[in-house]
């Protein structure tokens, strides 16, 4: 019979086998294929139209709206003279199309009934939009597909900001809208709060995973916009839980083509806390029927509904208390030491591709090599903290000091809370690179 680790490997799933460097330059070369206006094997390298380095006024109400997975949340925010910012009537709720499937009016006026008290305290709106989108220069987002299995389809190819601003006026708020991703507040909020360091950076890993990073325009060559200078910088929307050449196990093509949107978003399904879960059931189920378990243990295994990220991460950790899901199984210690033999490498393997993502952007700074002004790398998400199987984080952060300090490149982790809500505010204060905002 076949070890855990000779039944992972003989499925295409082997860490010893993945080379960071060279996984490196592929995420770099996709990288620049995006930033050159490529579409084969690239990656999408959407312009912000944002900016670090902008004054925030202080004492200025903002109104913020945070939609990202499957939650949709509002706030005032106001910076005091000190930078310190202020997190005012925060209110949560769950973004229309996650239960079920919303017209683009339903959609929107949901938007804007949250929305609106906040706008009428405030002259302008950061919208934190956390979905595969394209920007435009003057800070809306088209939609260009969903991800987190929201059921929206027809706002699929509609302009977010200018949607939300017409509603708001409708309501008798009609306000300013600038659009932004969760890992370009990311940035923002990074930047905003953080003087010394060189650049900026933002990764979120969380339900799915993102990243951004301040680029110079120079090198984004598919921008063609005469009120921007070359000599300047923006920030880049990565969009890098689309990259493709990651190696993938068998493993990850089956439980891929078990999906709606089989075929996109491999690397975030590799990394992602609405994946992990899902792809360990896959395995264990393989396993199950290669004959790895005990009888009883396969049969409950081959029948148990997949477990969410949390219950198979959980169990992992303490395989001899474990949690609700797996309790009731009939697993042998035996048993035991297989799942967490079988599924411990899919949490490795999601820190090493978190590791090398991460890298790829601090290295796309070309900043960092002045151990005094580090790049501030700001980091969020459920899945990067709270996982632990592994010590993720301090995972991650070793394979990070591997790949980047024989590059002589200095960088920080930043942990800056409720970024996504900082950095909308930062940008709804401070406004496009182009000087006016959507609608």
């Amino acid at each position: 019979m076949q070890s855990p680790t000779q039944f992972l490997s003989s499925h295409g799933f082997d860490l010893a086998a993945i080379a960071p460097e060279a996984l490196l330059r592929l995420f770099d070369a996709a990288m620049t294929r995006g930033l050159d206006g490529c579409t084969e094997n690239a990656l999408p390298m959407l312009p912000a139209f944002l900016t670090t380095g902008r004054r925030v006024p202080a004492d200025t109400p903002v109104a913020v709206l945070d939609a990202g997975g499957t939650n949709l949340r509002a706030a005032t925010v106001r910076f005091d003279a000190d930078r310190r910012p202020h997190i005012e009537d925060f209110v949560r709720t769950q973004i229309p199309g996650a239960q079920s499937e919303v017209t683009v009016d339903e959609f929107y006026d949901a938007l804007a009934d949250l929305l609106t008290p906040h706008a009428a305290k405030a002259k302008s709106i950061g919208f934190c939009f956390s979905y595969p989108a394209e920007t435009t220069p003057d800070c809306d987002a088209r939609l260009i597909c969903w991800t987190k299995q929201i059921r929206a389809p027809a706002v699929v190819g509609t302009l977010a900001g200018a949607n939300l601003r017409q509603r708001l006026a409708r309501r008798g708020c009609d306000r300013p809208v600038v659009v932004l991703n969760d890992t370009v507040a990311a940035v923002l909020s990074g930047a905003a709060t953080n003087s010394r360091h060189a650049s900026h950076v933002g990764f979120i890993l969380g339900t799915g995973s993102n990243t951004a990073y301040v680029e110079r325009i120079a090198n984004i060559r598919k921008l063609r916009n005469p009120r921007l200078k070359l000599t300047d910088t923006m920030v880049v929307n990565v969009e890098s839980g689309s990259f493709s050449l990651a190696p993938r196990s068998r493993f990850d093509e089956r439980f891929d083509a078990t999906l709606p949107d089989c075929g996109a978003y491999a690397f975030e399904k590799m990394i992602g806390g609405a994946y992990l879960g899902r792809l360990g059931h896959a395995i264990l189920q393989e396993a199950a029927r290669a004959g790895l378990f005990s009888p009883a243990a396969a049969t409950a295994l081959l029948a148990m509904p997949a477990p969410d990220n949390k219950d198979l991460d959980l169990f992992c950790h303490n395989p001899q208390q474990p949690p609700t899901t797996f309790a009731a199984l009939p697993l042998a210690n035996a048993d035991r030491c297989v799942i967490v033999e079988l599924c411990t490498p899919v949490y490795s393997r999601a820190a090493l591709f978190a590791a090398v993502n991460i890298a790829a952007a601090v290295i796309r700074t070309g900043a960092g090599h002045d151990p005094q002004h580090p790049v501030g790398v700001n980091i969020d998400g459920s899945t990067y903290y709270r996982t632990r199987t592994i010590p993720f984080a301090a995972r991650v952060q070793e394979h990070l000091r591997r790949l980047l300090d024989p590059r002589d490149i200095h960088w920080e982790p930043l942990a800056i809370a409720e970024s996504p809500i900082l950095g909308a505010a930062v940008a709804g204060l401070t406004g496009p690179t182009t000087g006016k905002a959507a609608g």
